[in-house]
């Protein structure tokens, strides 16, 4: 058995059923010899998105797989690598290296040493022996701790080599930690001594399962839920007691309460202040409870007054237990914070609803954004944006309500992401309406990959807002814009999706976006992709900031 077969032969054993990969290494040809089905993509970087999406909406149980070549095709990977690491995304990476005779000669790329700044662990199968232990290594990083792609470096001679011998391996479990018992304690009495206490929910919660956990507590005790970006679907946006999400922009609620708190509890959270806004940001003042996983996430960006160490899933039922204790099995009285909640909600909504149900010409973006929720059932359905205006307009208002519903990312905002990310979620959950939303300008850097869904008849749907403008740029842009219209894009894509095999529309009366959308759903359930584009008038992406520094 050569090597390459014998690594296939490991990713069967670990669940592995598909394989991404462009455009060669021998580990596809081992893989289309097993039976395993391949998902060829158009770059690698969309490769990369394919696999991180089929991973999130898995939520981590099975993990997506990503193959390239040596030197350029591992080169063009290092974006969405990028994005899977700042979301701790568990993907592994399969490039090929150069032959081991060759390996340090300059200038050849090495993927193992270039790359580790942005994966979980990187390492070089230097050996046929080394197989087993190797990939066992590997799938224990994707498995415990906090997740984050994984690098397995194979030298092209290596993976043609025999190995000797059958495959001796055997699939690696999972491990989680409970909290402190003291710890914990701590934290349920602050939790009950507070006035107005918030929950910030991550990611963490989601790859816990542990979102029946949190409704739990909050409803115990009538807290309300406030979302991160990666963590939007822990907690039903549908529910009395949530705030929304939190990023560059948010909810009127989620002010209201962050202002109003005086203790915050982050769970399955890192707390990360982020350079570009994509994270919480609490307002100075606030007793905070922390829980994570991650020992590096605790006083990293906030002081944390009650700091717990475990898994998001088994610190919550640690919490529900002392709390239940201390309250005699019965849930804490209504405080009105669920009317409360309403009427800021209500209010909030309302000032917004003139754009939201604009009749412009061109077409406001957020109505584009209302008809869809207008005429989506969630519970049906995953949603992803992309990087700026379209994550911005949508996160605010979009509802998810059940977990990995949405597919909420930003901190590495390569433009294009979730064009790959909607795939690979199709690929994971094909009985639903998949959908991502992108602008002009990240259709012009992956949009060509939404003939991969074509081919691999993943029928997903892209919505294209297009205004022929980059949105987010306006205010830092505005010199060299009146100058050389530097900010100005082109493009009919529509025309382009027609081409490249899908079903596709241009669209610009805003009575017509509704029925767009229903169009989508029919031609999405006879298997057809679907590229809707709206043509857009410029609308500025940030006039519901958030407003903490």
């Amino acid at each position: 058995m050569k090597v390459a077969d014998a690594i296939v032969e490991i990713l069967r054993r670990e669940g592995v059923e598909f394989l991404m990969t462009f455009p060669t290494n021998p580990l596809t040809e081992s893989a289309a010899a097993a039976g395993m089905k391949l998902i060829v993509c158009r770059q690698e970087r969309v490769g990369v998105g394919i696999a991180d999406g089929f991973t999130r909406v898995t939520n981590g149980k099975k993990i997506g797989v990503f193959v390239m070549q040596y030197g350029p095709g591992s080169e063009n990977a290092f974006a969405g690598v990028a994005t899977a690491y700042s979301d701790s995304v568990p993907i592994l990476l399969l490039p090929s290296g150069h032959r081991r005779d060759r390996a340090q000669v300059w200038p050849h790329f090495l993927s193992s040493r270039t790359f580790a700044p942005v994966v979980k662990s990187a390492e070089v199968m230097n050996l046929p022996t080394q197989v087993a232990e190797v990939m066992q290594r590997a799938f224990g990083q994707l498995r415990i701790g906090r997740f984050g792609p994984v690098m397995v470096e194979v030298p092209i001679d290596v993976l043609r080599e025999e190995m000797g011998g059958r495959v001796r391996y055997t699939p690696v479990k999972s491990a989680n930690s409970l909290g402190n018992p003291e710890d914990v304690a701590k934290a349920a009495r602050a939790l009950l001594k507070a006035q107005n206490p918030v929950i910030v929910a991550g990611q963490g919660v989601l790859y816990a399962e542990a979102s029946t956990e949190l409704a739990k507590l909050s409803q115990m005790l009538h807290i309300p839920v406030l979302t991160t970006l990666e963590g939007k679907s822990a907690f039903p946006e549908t529910h009395p007691l949530s705030l929304g999400s939190f990023s560059l922009t948010t909810t009127g609620q989620a002010v209201h309460f962050l202002k109003k708190s005086d203790l915050v509890m982050g769970v399955g959270t890192s707390f990360t202040r982020h350079g570009g806004g994509m994270s919480v940001t609490l307002p100075p003042g606030k007793t905070i409870i922390h829980i994570t996983n991650d020992p590096r996430d605790i006083n990293k960006d906030y002081r944390a007054d009650y700091p717990v160490l475990g898994d998001a899933k088994l610190v919550l039922r640690q919490l529900l237990d002392a709390v239940e204790k201390s309250l005699g099995g019965k849930g804490r009285s209504s405080t009105g914070v669920e009317d409360e909640l309403r009427r800021v909600r209500d209010a909030w909504l309302n000032e917004w609803k003139p754009r939201l149900t604009s009749k412009q010409v061109p077409i406001n973006p957020y109505r584009v954004i209302w008809e869809f929720i207008s005429t989506t059932n969630p519970d049906d359905a995953i949603v992803t944006h992309d990087a700026g205006s379209q994550r911005d307009d949508l996160l605010p208002f979009y509802k998810a309500t059940l977990p990995r519903s949405y597919l909420g990312w930003g901190k590495s905002h390569q433009l294009g992401t979730g064009l790959g990310l909607t795939i690979g979620a199709k690929l994971a959950k094909p009985e639903k309406f998949c959908v991502n939303f992108m602008g002009d300008a990240a259709f012009g850097m992956t949009g060509l990959d939404f003939e991969t869904a074509v081919r691999n008849r993943l029928p997903i749907t892209t919505v294209v807002i297009n205004n022929s403008l980059m949105g987010s740029e306006k205010d830092v842009m505005e010199l060299s814009h009146k100058k050389f219209k530097s900010r100005k894009l082109g493009g009919n894509y529509a025309e382009m999706g027609k081409a490249m095999g899908g079903y596709a529309e241009r669209i610009e009366d805003p009575e017509e976006i509704a029925g767009a959308f229903r169009r989508a759903q029919q031609q999405n359930r006879r298997g057809r992709a679907v590229l809707l584009e709206f043509i857009t008038r410029e609308e500025f992406a940030y006039s519901h900031v958030k407003p903490f520094g």
